[in-house]
């Protein structure tokens, strides 16, 4: 391609098919132009040009005007006219005095003059000269005197929207690559030079070359993280770019536009580089330091490999990842994450501890006796409830284990469950049977066979009510369905979990799984036990069964999950009967000298009173939720037609199996 900047030294074009415009992103509109005029040349043998202008006619025409986005500058625009098969490109240098010319000046002395043209190709919303005021039927005035054919070529369609450059930069500002990249045809570029930046990326092991756009008008797409091409002195690479202000590092300020380039370790400063935008992989995002940070880029850099075809996507992750939310629980790693390990017979599962900012050893024993174990560090304590929705964010796997830190497995005991989630798709969580760690005979308190709900809200289970532990008689092997899975060890669809909201963060901890459990029956999933295999639960291990404080978290996240689950109607009668409910307990609890279980009631139920209107926000944005899922007939949630109270304490009804 022969390229002239200028046109006081241009030659005599040799039967020349000319089309003019700015071509910003040179996109599939663009293209058809530049298709007709190869295809004329080479009838009448003769040669296309491509005439556009330097710089934009808007930044000279409106100087002041800073909301400009421009797609490409002359460089890329030059590299994609070359592509697509132009052989002469003449770049006009636009100033104000081009700009003045009236419109028959700009055919006669400009068009005609300047390169004899035997066809015009020209787009359906061209316009020229002062004002804008030249269109097609001034041209055609000029068509048979001056013996050239003008031809015009109508709007493009793609998927039914008008190409136009305007629709590539909205889909670029949105994120929306594979649509932009449709439009153009190509992949959208940035150009730029290498400079220094705070080197921060590569302390994490993600060395980043920072890219500086000298075009103040160059589009910068939506803030966040890209698979990209990396093109540096006519060698293409692979990599992943960030773009946005860095949030996780408050102390650096401004935009930042960062490349990592895979297995490359070259200086690079002060040189030119291009990026190709192949894939938008996910939003900008403050992280609580940089352990999670990196984390998160190791994640990404998979999605990046796979987008750009470099790994295939089955060998991006394990499809199970069992995740431990460890808190200075260096005693319970150290007794049972080795059998956790040992039950692992498949590259398809991994494990991974998410310490919750932990101030004990624990971190040190992962490191040092566990390297193989993925840790996610957090810097404080964020609960049971938002420890989980933090950890499992950083997660890509299909199915995540929900494990305590002080649960003792067997060989193959999560073989049956994933088994069977991945026959039946309408199953949203499952649990084993668990049994006690001190009493092997036993059911354990939290969870046993399985979590049921009364219709007041009051839970139980599949071999223990209340205080009531059954023996393992193998009376509830087998699999069956039921309300709520404990999260002493739970497995869950990660995809289902994010889309109904994850844990209720403000729970902290206790009875979040049975709010979750709720939420996916509303949305139409079920909750299976699989009883056919079992685990053992040292249970109490964190917070001790009768500490008040688990009465409070109880009791207050209780009466939550009442009302964010149920229809407020129902909630006319259903929660002054819990106040009276709940009152005869806190007698109870008096009675038998337990006065601060009294006082934790109390505490809960004013809780519940003062954040009522918080409640209710979040019953509304789970809705939300919710309704996106929900199937057209939805499963509805089996509550125990029956008041577990009036079974267990008036009819003596001990035992699951003894309800009617």
């Amino acid at each position: 391609m022969r390229i002239f900047r200028g046109i006081d030294n241009l030659p005599d074009f040799k039967n020349s098919v000319v089309t003019i415009g700015s071509f910003d992103g040179v996109h599939r509109g663009h293209q058809k132009l530049l298709d007709r005029i190869k295809q004329l040349s080479s009838e009448i043998d003769g040669e296309n040009v491509v005439i556009t202008f330097d710089p934009h006619p808007r930044q000279i025409i409106y100087p002041k005007d800073e909301s400009l986005l421009l797609l490409s500058n002359i460089h890329e625009k030059r590299a994609l006219f070359e592509k697509y098969g132009v052989d002469n490109l003449v770049i006009v240098p636009f100033s104000f005095e081009f700009s003045r010319q009236d419109p028959r000046e700009y055919i006669e002395k400009f068009l005609l003059e300047k390169f004899n043209p035997k066809f015009i190709v020209i787009g359906y919303d061209h316009r020229f000269g002062l004002n804008r005021a030249g269109d097609l039927s001034l041209l055609k005035q000029y068509e048979e005197k001056n013996d050239f054919e003008l031809i015009q070529i109508e709007k493009q369609e793609l998927e039914e929207i008008t190409i136009s450059s305007t629709k590539v930069r909205n889909a670029l500002l949105n994120g929306n690559i594979e649509m932009a990249t449709r439009f153009l045809n190509h992949f959208y570029k940035i150009t730029g030079v290498v400079v220094h930046g705070e080197k921060i990326g590569k302390t994490l092991g993600f060395p980043t070359a920072n890219l500086k756009v000298s075009n103040k008008f160059k589009l910068i797409p939506m803030e966040g993280i890209y698979a990209v091409h990396i093109y540096h002195q006519g060698v293409k690479m692979h990599g992943m770019m960030y773009i946005g202000d860095r949030p996780t590092l408050p102390r650096v300020k401004g935009k930042s536009i960062e490349v990592n380039i895979f297995d490359f370790n070259e200086n690079i400063y002060d040189d030119e580089i291009t990026i190709e935008l192949v894939k938008f992989l996910r939003e900008d995002e403050k992280f609580d330091d940089l352990d999670a940070l990196k984390n998160q880029l190791f994640i990404d850099r998979k999605h990046a490999k796979i987008a750009l075809g470099d790994i295939q996507p089955e060998k991006l992750k394990s499809r199970v990842a069992i995740a431990i939310l460890n808190y200075n629980g260096v005693e319970y790693l150290e007794s049972f994450l080795p059998a956790v390990l040992s039950s692992m017979k498949s590259e398809d599962c991994e494990i991974v501890v998410i310490d919750n900012g932990s101030t004990d050893e624990s971190i040190n024993y992962v490191k040092e006796w566990h390297p193989e174990v993925r840790l996610i560090v957090f810097r404080k304590n964020y609960g049971f409830a938002e420890g989980y929705n933090r950890g499992i964010k950083q997660l890509d796997n299909e199915y995540i284990v929900l494990l305590n830190s002080d649960v003792l497995v067997n060989d193959s005991w999560l073989d049956p469950i994933i088994r069977y989630m991945d026959e039946h798709k309408d199953v949203a969580a499952c649990q084993p049977k668990i049994l006690s760690l001190d009493d092997k005979s036993s059911f354990e308190y939290a969870g046993a066979a399985g979590g049921h709900m009364d219709f007041l809200g009051y839970p139980f289970c599949q071999g223990r009510i209340f205080d009531t532990i059954e023996k393992d008689e193998g009376q509830y092997d087998g699999q069956h369905e039921i309300f709520w899975s404990s999260g002493a060890a739970m497995v869950t669809r990660r995809k289902l979990f994010k889309a109904v909201g994850g844990f209720d963060g403000s729970y902290f901890a206790h009875q979040e799984e049975i709010d979750l459990c709720w939420r996916y029956q509303r949305a139409g999933f079920k909750i299976m036990a699989i009883n056919d295999t079992s685990v053992y639960h040292l249970g109490g291990g964190t917070l001790d069964y009768k500490n008040e404080r688990k009465t409070y978290l109880n009791f207050r996240n209780n009466l939550t999950s009442i009302i964010k689950n149920n229809a407020s109607i129902n909630l006319i009668w259903l929660f002054p009967f819990r106040l009276i409910l709940d009152g005869v307990a806190g007698i109870k609890f008096l009675s038998a000298g337990n006065w601060k279980s009294t006082v934790a009631i109390i505490k809960a139920h004013f809780y519940v009173y003062a954040n009522i209107v918080k409640i209710y926000k979040r019953k509304n944005e789970y809705k939300k939720r919710i309704n996106k899922l929900s199937k057209s007939s939805p499963y509805k949630a089996k509550l125990f037609n029956s008041s577990i109270l009036w079974q267990y304490y008036i009819k003596g009804r001990k035992k699951y199996s003894e309800l009617n």
